[in-house]
């Protein structure tokens, strides 16, 4: 939480770099450990005022007004010391910056991990007042992300993926023989907790739409590489679409072939093979097109050498 008195009213002024977002969720963010519920209760009563006005949750601030808080007391969060981490810088400016994450590393922390990328750069990058995630990965996947360093670039980059102008393509290693060279995949997704507590996604006829286009890079003798596009972007999505049509991506702990993946461990794949390898978009503040690029991970370039290889002999 900011560093707001427990005693007396607070007064905070809006910065241009707060203004148009919904006031709900600046105090979300503003008044860490307090419960959202407190937080709509203030905004209930009129004990936060803007400008002297009562304003409900919806309201969108604006820069310069004064916004009023009232003595907030916020639950002491457990002391988590946050290691800094520079991650593999592909693209960097004023408004964002791309980093090739790693797999293994979350993007954020929750659900049993402390922290993920964004509260790393953060820690590393103290000079910056604004960083916030454009998108997400699944932690096992590595590859091209984005942050927005104004959240005018945040807005403007959420606004092109509601529009469907953010073009993502992925690469998956997958089992079996794939023989569309482009495929489009339409399977509704549904998200749900299953009985060990891990958050799942099923193909289900009640789920939202999801639309995923493969198109087949590489045939080998027992698997084959796919670029995935990704027309929506749902939890697990390129994952479960593909499991589901047959062809489970090798690796995949979760969705994936449990007794191929233990084989493939021996043979040098500890991982999922799956890789954000490109990203295009207009830029948030030139709008020029950008095209941005991470290659294969040594481990999962060297592991489709060894199938090139097998394959020749």
């Amino acid at each position: 939480m900011k560093d707001l008195s427990k005693d007396s009213v607070n007064w905070l002024t809006i910065e241009s770099e707060d203004a148009g977002q919904r006031i709900d969720n600046f105090l979300f963010k503003t008044l860490k450990g307090v419960p959202k519920s407190h937080v709509y209760r203030i905004l209930r009563s009129g004990e936060v005022r803007a400008d002297s006005r009562r304003v409900d949750a919806s309201y969108k601030l604006k820069s310069g007004e004064k916004l009023r808080i009232p003595p907030i007391w916020a639950a002491s969060p457990a002391i988590v010391h946050i290691v800094k981490r520079e991650f593999d810088v592909v693209f960097e400016d004023d408004y964002l910056i791309a980093v090739n994450k790693p797999a293994g590393v979350a993007v954020h922390g929750g659900s049993g991990v402390s922290f993920g990328v964004i509260e790393q750069l953060r820690a590393a990058r103290t000079g910056l007042r604004y960083l916030e995630l454009v998108h997400r990965l699944d932690r096992e996947t590595s590859g091209l992300l984005l942050v927005a360093k104004k959240r005018s670039a945040l807005v403007g980059l959420h606004e092109q993926m509601r529009a469907g102008e953010i073009d993502k393509r992925y690469y998956a290693l997958v089992r079996g023989k794939w023989r569309d060279e482009k495929r489009e995949i339409n399977f509704p997704l549904l998200k749900f907790t299953g009985a060990d507590n891990e958050r799942r996604v099923a193909v289900r006829a009640d789920g939202v739409a999801a639309r995923t286009v493969f198109y087949l890079r590489q045939r080998y003798a027992e698997f084959s590489l796919l670029e995935a596009e990704l027309k929506t972007g749902r939890t697990h999505q390129i994952r479960v679409h593909l499991t589901h049509a047959g062809f489970p991506i090798a690796g995949d702990a979760k969705y994936g072939d449990f007794a191929l993946n233990k084989r493939l461990q021996r043979e040098g794949l500890k991982r999922m093979f799956l890789h954000a390898a490109r990203l295009s978009f207009r830029h948030p503040n030139s709008a020029e097109r950008m095209q941005l690029s991470a290659p294969l991970p040594k481990e999962l370039a060297s592991f489709v050498a060894s199938l090139e290889q097998a394959d020749t002999h």
